[in-house]
């Protein structure tokens, strides 16, 4: 297979641009990006105008030689596209599959009603004219080698129909359309909707660019009938639809330049580069809480095998690389430097085959700050916004290990889990699932909005509330570190704000549970450990529990009995009952064992 990339472009109706109009633009936009020209490309670029009129000879239709996978390997031949599709995704930055607008279905629907797309209704309407037009292109291809399709309107058409009848050899090494009408149902050929459920064993991504005004292809996304695709909607401001529809307008585009010229030359390694400028400076508080997060995953995910195991690396791999540039980008705003420790986890995201590197492990923190961090890593989702269940042994086994090379022994990791269970067990029967707690960020975040940022509710250590709040301020709530951020608030704030918001009716009981779950297992640990209690703890309950029974009396004196938030208040009341039941029974209430004042 030799490695000269080749370029198949794909026209659509009209003459076939015999002045090779779409090449010239495309040369200028991949030159204005940095990338080369194509001088060094082999460009495969048939004309079929005539034979899109009519047919000379009859020639068979081009069997399928894509053949679809069994269902395992389609599995993970899925996997591994969307490896690739996010790769790409990643470097065109976040995609916009787009509604199209009103009416715009109708105006589909006229434009291919126009005389000059009377080559598009041939195509979809005469067999012998459509195995024509897949001769001609066939017969200029080679039997191998790496080839990049762009396929421009009906070219976009013949592109899907054409990428599994293509040689064996011929890898599809990307596959870009620009104002496709795939979506339209009235280009559903032969049902390629259903023949092209999965992605094509032959192909390694396909991005699909419309153009607003674009009355072809503004329909909407051709990832509404093709999901396993991606789409990216521009906008060049053009208000005429012939030349918004124009391949010229699309071909000189920057993102479509971009993913033209990553197939056709590979990286031109211009992401963020900074495994080689870290700092040799500490890590502040939002660092190092990254920073074991990513570790801990990494221990979870080498206990992973199989298909949950691929998952899970799958899923690890991207939100290391949102997470390093997420503290990147920053630390650049701050001024603050890239401490050497986050700067060797950055990889190339946009290289599918770019090694994830592997935290070191975590440095010693003293017992007092573990507590509440090792509380949050126990109970957060590592890889949201994915989701992969994990077995409770191993997330455990994974947590010894880690509290182990952080020099806390193996024995404080086991004790996180055993104080989780401890708090699960002491608030209710069946207990909330701890693993959930991610689920559930949402309503953690209202509480944080709410009551300010918690901001007010000061507490000293590595997660101090008011400093995981200033932080969540540069972070926002989502993402792996969002998560983390709002979980270490709503575990260490102190004070009246959060026995406020744990009492408000916009907190579901699902949350005061999860909250005051993690509040316990906090204290169990504590107490584990031979630390001193903390207060803050009985001081939230308590007052959380005078707010939430006056909720109640003003509710039950007018409410029916049976009201969803009467009852929504009782299982509150209970969860809180419980919590400091649990703390008065195990001497972890305020003053227990000393002797009553005269």
């Amino acid at each position: 297979m030799t490695d000269q990339p080749i370029l198949l472009f794909l026209h659509g109706v009209g003459d076939g641009d015999p002045g090779n109009k779409w090449r010239s633009r495309l040369e200028l936009t991949l030159i204005d990006l940095g990338y080369a020209d194509l001088t060094a490309v082999k460009v495969i670029a048939p004309r079929y105008a005539h034979a899109l009129k009519g047919w000379d000879e009859r020639v068979p239709l081009a069997p399928f030689t894509s053949k679809q996978p069994s269902r395992e390997a389609a599995r993970q031949n899925r996997r591994e596209f969307e490896r690739r599709i996010g790769a790409l995704e990643y470097r065109l930055g976040r995609h916009d599959k787009g509604n199209g607008l009103p009416g715009f279905d109708a105006a589909v629907n006229v434009a291919v009603a126009f005389p000059v797309f009377k080559q598009a209704r041939n195509y979809l309407g005469d067999p012998e004219i459509r195995a024509q037009v897949l001769h001609r292109i066939l017969d200029s291809l080679p039997d191998a080698g790496r080839v990049v399709i762009v396929g421009h309107s009906l070219g976009s058409v013949i592109a899907a129909d054409l990428v599994r009848r293509l040689p064996r050899g011929l890898e599809v090494v990307g596959m870009v359309t620009i104002g496709s009408p795939l979506a339209h149902a009235g280009f559903n050929l032969d049902k390629l909707r259903d023949s092209m459920s999965e992605p094509p064993v032959n192909l390694s991504w396909w991005v699909n660019f419309w153009n607003v005004p674009d009355m072809v292809a503004a329909h909407r996304g051709v990832s509404s009938v093709f999901p396993w695709m991606v789409d990216f909607r521009i906008d060049t401001k053009v208000m005429i639809s012939k030349q918004a529809h124009a391949a010229t307008e699309y071909l000189g585009q920057a993102s479509v330049g971009e993913a033209i010229g990553y197939a056709l030359f590979g990286s031109r390694s211009k992401e963020i580069a900074i495994a080689e400028s870290g700092a040799d400076i500490p890590l502040d508080a939002t660092e190092l809480l990254a920073l074991l997060a990513l570790r801990y995953a990494h221990l979870i995910a080498s206990t992973l095998e199989g298909d949950k195991g691929d998952r899970f690396a799958g899923a690890l791999r991207a939100v290391q690389a949102a997470a390093i540039e997420e503290i990147a980008l920053r630390n650049t705003g701050e001024g603050r430097a890239i401490p050497s420790a986050v700067a060797r986890l950055a990889f190339d995201m946009s290289d599918p085959d770019a090694a994830i590197p592997v935290p070191t492990p975590g440095e010693h923190i003293p017992k007092e700050d573990a507590v509440p961090v090792m509380t949050i890593l126990a109970g957060e989702n590592l890889i949201r916004p994915f989701e992969v269940s994990i077995a409770d042994d191993k997330r455990r086994d994974a947590m010894k290990e880690l509290t182990a090379e952080m020099g806390l022994g193996s024995q404080f990791g086991a004790d996180v889990f055993a104080s989780a269970e401890a708090a699960r067990a002491a608030l209710s029967d069946g207990g909330v699932n701890w693993v959930k707690w991610g689920a559930l960020g949402a309503g953690a975040v209202a509480i944080v909005v709410a009551t300010g940022g918690l901001a007010l509710a000061a507490a000293p250590g590595l997660v101090g509330a008011a400093v995981l709040t200033s932080a969540l301020a540069s972070f926002g709530p989502g993402g792996m570190i969002g998560g983390l951020l709002t979980a270490g608030t709503l575990v260490t704030a102190g004070g009246g704000g959060i026995a406020f918001g744990l009492a408000s009716p916009a907190t579901s009981a699902e949350t005061l549970e999860a909250i005051i779950e993690r509040r316990l297992a906090a204290a169990i640990l504590r107490q584990q450990q031979g630390l001193e209690s903390d207060p803050a703890v009985w001081q939230i309950l308590t007052e959380a529990e005078i707010e939430v029974r006056r909720e109640h009396e003003r509710l039950d004196e007018f409410s029916d009995e049976s009201a969803p938030g009467l009852k929504l208040v009782k299982r509150k009341i209970t969860t809180i009952e419980r919590a400091l039941r649990y703390l008065r029974e195990n001497g972890l209430e305020p003053g227990a064992g000393e002797a009553p004042i005269a």
